[in-house]
């Protein structure tokens, strides 16, 4: 066992928000007292903020108390405890307030009418005490005392203005709250969890999929990871062990709950566990086992009182997380399995076979491989997935004598909790594999381990795993066989290792059949299509990438699975269908939230993002990454959240955020191989920040340097979607030949497509690479600016407008220029690429127009063309005058003039001035 460290620890992880307003309390005594109420399940550090606010209260008086339940009974207990250390203060209080003061702590009560006398004697004496220093007065779990004792200080919580003293109470519950400021003590988030468990484990590091099992397990309870890190094995520590499923029950936490139990009558504690062990918490199935059990749900309301849990008409439900751990926990197993069996006799409705197999399979003593078969039928036939059934077969498992049966169960259970999403719940199962399984059921492992790979962090040793699993399945199950080749294909791809994708292609080849049903058909176009792609055969590609999208969309059944619709996306997006890749990947995402296969998403929303790009919609395409990013972290899956950290860079790039690109790149870390997609998509962030700023040569060389076609290395795919950068910084530095490479390999793809906005692009990388103002220059870009599709794609074709003003202006036409530098402009300004925007505006200065830097507010209202005018009228010009500088009608002024009033609410030209002053 580990031990974890006994070391007193004074940094509070997650609570800094609490401490700074501790620290204000105190603070503020010399000019005024106040209160300061914490609210907090068991273990959530309310004891540990009340000896923060002690150590840091210097200089004062320091009175400190705590509810008792064992005292709960006898009004003023706590309260006399709490004064006891400044009572001689007393002497000083009026005669009538010192007589029911002494009254009331003597244990004669307080009759109501004096009620009122008694709090503001309490009030005098902390005055009184006060005199001489101020005084920090605290009331730990003021709610588990005796109720007289909280009603006074919560009186005088709310009279401390101009007193110098302050009051801290802490409570479970939500009494007490009236008039004193709050707060409540939330879970602590993910890094201040595993910044805990570092604390608590000096010397022994936890493997970070750990550190995210204990804490979903801890809920963000802080005393409930103190109490796991106490009972960790080195083993557990390295993920090579299942961790704890619940807080151990002698830990700080189980003693506190196990505390507030014993208070409970012996009936009420019998129908609090039944409650507990309810995942479902349905009152009528609660009914009917506590009325099996000789009582009533009537009994819980002591447990309800208490704040445990909380029974309303349709639900019963525990407000604070680890109750029902700690109930379950609490209780000796002859007691659990009493009320699992209650639980079952409860449940014979429909929907209803596989919780009544569940409550049996926990009271089952042993192996019964007839319980293990009801609870896999059962899983099968309610319909549930991911959780649900991964815990039921592996108790199917656990109760089965056949090791090849419970194999076969084992690798089921990984299964689902992959699909939800538990990749290193997925891991231990799959290590607990008995040696004896069947062909089958190594070959679904080993496609399982390779998935894991490479998802999380390991793709090229999961190429390994999934050829191995692909050889394994085919004379089984040769749909499973092509899954685990496509999936043998993404770990190429992502690794770069381009030129073994022949391989993978050759093994799908062989496994194909003439009557193959379209699910699997779809796939085995689909490894065609890429294999034909990588190798530039894009008349073989084409067709079969085609035949991919087309049965993606007509799946059904079955067949329909979010792996098959990502497939059919990836096969759009390689011949340029954007809008059919946006529906498949979309439709991909909707199926996968649905069933809750969680593992999924990363890579559907890598494929709609990709489209998104393509189509133009770069702030949507931001949104879905950044989803992407959060779900892939979730699921550790590290490879596709450096994939869409990579995207992100990207996106901001373009944008010319270099902040927030440089930033998502420094995300990405040093993991990720030299050929890796993550690290490619940051070389092409970098190379358009580097052509933002002007660094044509550097910009190339990364770009040039993202594939090596003649060794089959690299990330192609992603070489050819940052052509268009590419071949704009090589042509501006003056390497022609890298860039007529790249364009060669780029109009290969192009060409085969029917996509404008593809020939679009390559029209103006050919304009790039023509002689400087020549007429082959000006007809391509041209070309380009006739492709670019109207309703989508504004950034790319802003882009084209100031390329070829560019050219137009450096060709002595300025005239001919300044329309497009306009457009380029007003359409960079309305999408907030500021940086291209002043590109934009630098060449129209250059072109010999006065461009000043637009007003914020009114770059917000009006288009370029409109900004322009509103400009120039400022500036005194005529209508005449502008439309002669602006190569515009002095009808074209006018109707923009009136725009431009309505837009901006105003109705003079000396209006206009002002607003742009």
């Amino acid at each position: 066992m580990v031990t974890a460290s006994t070391v007193q620890l004074t940094v509070l992880r997650g609570r800094d928000d609490e401490c700074a307003a501790i620290r204000r309390l105190l603070n503020d005594l010399p000019a005024g007292g106040g209160a300061l109420l914490l609210q907090g399940e068991p273990g959530s550090g309310r004891t540990a903020l009340v000896d923060y606010a002690r150590r840091h209260a210097d200089g004062c008086t320091v009175l400190a108390g705590v509810g008792l339940a064992e005292e709960a009974a006898l009004p003023y207990a706590g309260l006399q405890r709490l004064l006891e250390p400044v009572l001689d203060r007393a002497r000083t209080l009026p005669e009538q307030q010192r007589r029911v003061l002494r009254r009331a702590l003597a244990g004669a009560g307080c009759p109501a009418h004096r009620r009122l006398a008694l709090s503001m004697a309490v009030l005098g004496l902390l005055a009184a005490a006060a005199r001489d220093r101020p005084v920090l007065c605290t009331m730990d779990d003021v709610d588990r005392g005796d109720q007289p004792t909280a009603e006074v200080l919560a009186f005088v919580a709310r009279r401390l203005r101009h007193l110098r003293v302050a009051v801290l109470l802490t409570t479970a519950t939500d009494a007490f709250v009236g008039g004193i400021p709050g707060h409540r003590l939330r879970p602590l988030d993910d890094r201040a969890s595993a910044a805990l468990l570092a604390d608590r484990l000096a010397g022994q590091p936890v493997a970070p999929p750990v550190a995210a099992v204990l804490g979903a397990v801890a809920g963000g309870n802080p005393q409930a990871l103190v109490d796991l890190a106490g009972v960790l094995t080195p083993g557990q520590c390295r993920g090579e062990e299942p961790a704890p499923a619940a807080p151990p029950t002698d830990g700080g936490l189980g003693r506190a709950y196990r505390s507030r139990l014993e208070h409970l009558p012996a009936e009420t504690r019998r129908v609090l566990l039944l409650a507990a062990l309810d995942e479902e918490g349905e009152p009528g199935t609660l009914l009917r086992a506590a009325r099996a059990a000789g009582t009533s749900v009537e009994a819980l309301a002591p447990a309800e009182l208490a704040g445990l849990l909380r029974v309303e008409p349709g639900r019963v439900t525990f407000p604070q997380p680890l109750a029902r751990a700690m109930v379950r926990g609490a209780a000796p197993l002859a007691e659990r399995r009493a009320a699992h069996l209650l639980l079952a006799g409860a449940l014979d409705g429909p929907g209803q076979r596989l919780r009544r197999a569940l409550h049996l399979a926990a009271a089952a003593e042993g192996q019964d491989p007839a319980l293990a078969t009801e609870l896999e039928q059962a899983a099968a036939d309610d319909g549930v997935g991911g959780d649900a059934a991964s815990a039921a077969l592996q108790r199917a498992a656990e109760l089965t004598d056949d090791p090849a049966r419970a194999a076969a169960r084992l690798v089921a259970a990984a299964r689902y909790a992959w699909s939800a999403g538990r990749s290193h719940r997925a891991r231990l199962l799959l290590r607990n594999l008995p040696a004896v399984a069947e062909p089958t059921v190594t070959g679904r492992a080993a496609l399982l381990r390779g998935e894991l790979d490479l998802r999380g962090g390991r793709a090229r040793s999961a190429l390994t795993a999934l050829l191995a699993a692909a050889d394994t399945l085919a004379g089984t199950d040769r749909a499973l066989a092509l899954g685990a080749l496509v999936r043998a294909g993404e770990a190429v791809c992502f690794s770069g290792d381009q030129y073994r994708y022949a391989e993978v292609a050759r093994r799908a080849e062989q496994l194909r059949r003439p009557d193959d049903p379209p699910a699997t058909e779809l796939l085995s176009d689909y490894v065609a299509g890429v294999a034909a792609t990588l190798r530039g055969d894009h008349e073989r590609a084409g067709p079969a990438l085609r035949r991919a999208v087309v049965l993606g969309g007509h799946l059904a059944g079955p067949a329909l699975t979010p792996a098959a619709l990502t497939c059919a996306a990836a096969a759009g997006l390689l011949v340029a269908v954007d809008a059919a890749a946006h529906r498949l990947a979309e439709r991909a995402v909707e199926l996968a939230h649905h069933r809750g296969e969680l593992s999924a998403l990363p890579r559907a929303l890598e494929l709609r993002a990709a489209a998104e790009y393509w189509l133009g919609r770069h702030d949507a395409a931001a949104d879905t990454s950044r989803e992407g990013l959060r779900i892939a972290r979730d699921t550790g899956q590290d490879n596709w959240a450096g994939v869409h950290l990579g995207m992100l860079a990207v996106l901001a790039a373009v944008r010319a955020d270099r902040d927030t690109s440089l930033r998502r790149i420094r995300e990405i870390g040093e993991n990720p191989g030299g050929h890796s997609r993550p690290r490619a998509l940051a070389q092409w962030a970098l190379a358009v920040l580097d052509l933002a700023a002007g660094r044509h040569a550097a910009a190339a060389a990364r770009l040039t340097a993202l594939a090596r076609p003649g060794t089959g290395r690299g990330q192609v795919l992603v070489q050819v979607m940052a052509t268009p950068y590419l071949v704009e910084a090589a042509a501006a530095g003056g390497d022609r030949a890298a860039a007529g490479a790249a364009l060669a390999v780029f109009d290969r793809w192009a060409s085969s497509t029917a996509s404008p906005s593809r020939r679009a692009l390559s029209a103006r990388c050919h304009a790039l690479l023509a002689p400087r103002g020549s007429a082959e220059a000006e007809r391509e870009f041209r070309a380009a600016l006739r492709l670019h599709p109207a309703d989508a794609g504004a950034f790319e074709r802003a882009r084209t407008e100031l390329l070829l003003g560019r050219e137009l202006r450096r060709s002595r036409r300025p005239r001919d220029a300044r329309e497009h530098l306009h457009d380029a402009r007003e359409a960079f300004t309305l999408i907030g690429a500021s940086t291209w925007a002043e590109q934009a505006a630098a060449e129209l200065r250059a072109a010999g127009e006065s461009v000043g830097a637009p007003d914020p507010s009114a770059a917000r209202l009006l288009t370029g063309q409109q900004l322009r005018i509103a400009q120039l009228v400022a500036e005194g010009a005529t209508n005449r005058e502008i439309a002669a500088r602006m190569f515009l009608s002095t009808r074209t002024v006018d109707h923009h003039l009136r725009n431009i009033f309505h837009r901006l609410g105003i109705r003079s030209r000396t209006e206009l001035a002002r607003a742009l002053s």
